[in-house]
């Protein structure tokens, strides 16, 4: 814009030097004025906090009916909100994708898993049609950190740094600590980065120098030293992505010795329990019902094992809600917790893979006969994928039927551990019934409203986390962003349901690898299965959510005009929001002659 001088050309003429002088100091303090009542107007804006923990199950927090301490995440819902009906996308990457744009998966780019598989819906990396969060907050005059696990593009091991481009510095944020790749050791992460360098573990021990270096701590760590470092001249935006408690089950002893025992009366009873809590906190409907359980104990021949792969589980989400809490002192101690806007979720339901578990004894050698302690450089073990071959010390990796938490060590805690995770709910991580795709939502901001320690049964989602951002922040939504048309948001801001008050929207919608659901007020529908063309026939479950949560009863012959309204509305979703064209199922392997 062409500045005009604030005189007119004839006045100006006639002024003498020191009445000019004078004016022009006048102006320019003027100017500088309106410049600090902006900033201070941005100064008020809140901060906005993310904070995501990865493979856990709804039940699993105290705050949701868990047995699991969790004194931060208790804290922050009993002085704040607690969502019962929040949903992500059933999968890492795919909500990873969604909460950082505010569209469906598909739209971002990434339906599927990192794997370019040439449809616009299925590219393994986020587009150019899509923003994150950052990008749109960085715009409107925020700081934007991230910290933990990306786990939205392909590149892991650049051979350059074009390849970077879609790294998180590339795609908005100041700074940046975590691991590019979707899993890892958590005491040797592989994709460990700080900015735009690969690093390790051995030359970044930054803050905890006489103890083993740990993932998760380090996420926490680096969190609360970048808001101490804050310079408090604009507000700022963390992303804080955890990558507890996926496997491989590594913790620290100090915090697996809390539950040590505490699971050796099996499934069963670890479920009815909590069930019994969450009724009594108000997290889950009084006439809610278990699902079958996934597993009997009483089958179980190694139960010392079985139940220390759920130990270690419990010291995972035990030593992350250490490391919230930290953060939160780190917010009290600057003075920004109550302008801070807190959420806390969860990427999907509790996972049922094995993560390298076998039912035979270990077959490889104990410790007693590995090779030397002597550092093995980067460059021979740092980068192979999600299972390293052996440890940094020279110890071989153990997969099997191995007592979890060491760095040795690499399993899941199993498919009925999960079952206890997703409480009540039926299915897993995958799935879109509701053991896949529910997770506690905890909103704190003393500053924004005046709810505490209050429940919202709204049924809200991944994508109204940018418009809920967009909205309490002031910043513009682009219609274009570095010369791309950019796709409108697809969620709604949570604002005024923070208020108490419910959300206008149509339907909520959902799939993953052929798993695919639509919710419309409290009616489901929902189906399992492999996808491969528009025409497909589906066998679609219907079930009335504010009756029959754990999804039970199947009312789809029932109310047959239900499921063919709601399919209709599951296929125009699809056409638009590029589920297709889907990619071809793989060629089943032929058996050898």
């Amino acid at each position: 814009m062409r500045l005009q001088h604030p005189y007119p050309s004839e006045f100006r003429v006639n002024m003498n030097p020191f009445k000019v002088l004078t004016a022009c100091y006048l102006i320019l303090s003027f100017s500088v004025f309106l410049d600090k009542a902006r900033c201070d107007e941005s100064d008020a804006r809140p901060n906005i906090l993310i904070i995501m923990s990865d493979d856990m199950g709804y039940s699993d927090i105290g705050c949701y009916g868990s047995e699991i301490q969790s004194p931060a995440l208790d804290r922050l819902a009993a002085t704040g909100l607690r969502f019962t009906q929040f949903y992500n996308t059933a999968r890492c990457c795919p909500t990873r994708a969604s909460l950082l744009t505010g569209l469906y998966p598909h739209q971002a780019g990434i339906g599927w898993m990192m794997a370019d598989q040439g449809l616009d819906g299925y590219r393994g990396e986020l587009n150019r049609k899509c923003v994150t969060i950052a990008e749109v907050l960085r715009a409107g005059g925020y700081a934007t950190y991230m910290i933990g696990k990306w786990h939205v593009t392909k590149y892991v091991n650049p051979k350059d740094d074009s390849e970077k481009f879609n790294w998180p510095q590339q795609r908005g944020f100041d700074q940046f600590y975590g691991i590019i790749n979707g899993a890892s050791s958590l005491w040797d992460p592989n994709s460990l980065v700080r900015g735009n360098k690969l690093i390790t573990c051995v030359n970044d021990a930054k803050y905890r120098p006489n103890e083993p270096y740990h993932f998760t701590d380090a996420v926490s760590d680096n969190a609360a030293t970048l808001i101490r470092e804050h310079d408090g001249q604009r507000p700022f935006f963390m992303y804080v992505a955890y990558t507890a408690a996926h496997w491989p089950m590594h913790a620290r002893e100090r915090d697996i010795s809390k539950y040590r025992g505490r699971y050796d009366q099996g499934y069963e009873s670890i479920r009815k329990a909590r069930l019994a809590r969450m009724k009594e906190l108000g997290v889950i409907a009084k006439d809610v019902e278990l699902s079958q359980c996934a597993g009997k104990w009483d089958s179980v021949k190694d139960r010392k094992w079985e139940s220390a792969c759920m130990e270690v589980y419990a010291g995972m989400i035990d030593q992350m809600d250490q490391g919230i809490g930290r953060i939160v002192k780190a917010l009290e101690d600057k003075g920004q917790l109550d302008n801070t806007l807190i959420m806390f979720l969860q990427d999907n339901g509790g996972c049922a893979e094995g993560g390298g578990r076998d039912p035979n004894p270990e077959k490889t050698n104990p410790r007693g006969a590995g090779p030397s302690l002597d550092l093995i450089p980067v460059d021979k073990i740092h980068y192979f994928g999600s299972v390293p071959p052996q440890t940094r010390d020279g110890w071989p990796v153990r997969r099997g039927h191995v007592m979890p938490g060491p760095a040795d060590t690499y399993i899941g805690y199993g498919r009925n551990w999960a079952n206890v995770s997703n409480t009540p709910f039926r299915e897993y991580k995958h799935w879109t019934h509701e053991g896949g795709i529910s997770t506690p939502l905890i909103v704190h901001w003393p500053d924004g409203f005046t709810g505490r320690n209050e429940l919202r049964h709204e049924p809200s989602h991944l994508i109204d986390l940018m418009a809920t951002s967009v909205d309490v922040s002031g910043v513009d939504y682009p219609d274009q962003f570095d010369s791309h048309e950019i796709t409108p948001m697809e969620g709604k801001s949570l604002w005024p349901v923070f208020q108490g008050k419910s959300l206008e929207r149509d339907a909520i919608y959902w799939e993953h690898e052929g798993n695919r659901a639509v919710r419309m007020g409290d009616w489901k529908l929902v189906a399992k299965g492999k996808m491969r063309d528009r025409t497909e026939a589906v066998t679609w479950e219907l079930y009335n959510i504010a009756n029959d949560r754990s999804e039970q009863n199947n009312l789809a012959f029932t109310y047959p005009e239900q499921v063919e309204k709601m399919s209709t509305m599951w296929q125009s979703y699809a056409e638009r929001a590029s589920v297709f064209p889907c990619p071809k199922p793989k060629p089943k392997n032929k058996a050898k002659k």
